[in-house]
């Protein structure tokens, strides 16, 4: 009887694609984990949980991306500086206005591993405000 051989895909044999995405009126969580996916590598045939497959994403506009219902002012951010007393809770609407990349940031990491390959797949994803020339040429993400 023949068996057929599970193939596992090592990290330097993984051919990685550069992706830009737009955020201008996209919806937060639909947005991040789409990008997830693409991060991870899931998106590929190749993919191997225990490897990073995933390849490389630039987010623009993040200051333009959505929330959906009562979020802008009930979804909340806990920050701890890590005296006593140290801790902020910040709405998504003060979050957006001051600190836009750190909520994409935030929304995709909690969809990534929490282990060390999480934090290598992470590296790999850029969130800027505005436009960036820079990366026009990369191939653009539909979400």
């Amino acid at each position: 009887m023949k068996r057929n051989k599970t193939v596992f895909t090592k990290s330097e044999d993984v051919q990685r694609e550069r992706y830009l995405v737009d955020a201008s009126g996209r919806i937060l969580g639909r947005l991040a984990s789409k990008v997830a996916v693409y991060l991870r590598g899931k998106h590929k045939p190749c993919f191997t949980p225990q490897t990073d497959c995933g390849d490389y994403v630039v987010v623009v506009n993040a200051e333009k991306v959505k929330v959906t219902g009562k979020k802008l002012k009930g979804k909340l951010y806990f920050t701890h500086s890590g005296y006593p007393g140290g801790d902020k809770l910040l709405s998504f609407e003060k979050m957006i206005a001051t600190q836009p990349e750190k909520v994409i940031q935030r929304a995709i990491a909690g969809m990534l591993p929490h282990n060390r390959l999480g934090a290598k797949m992470f590296k790999k994803l850029k969130v800027f405000r505005g436009e960036r020339p820079e990366y026009n040429k990369w191939k653009k993400l539909e979400v």
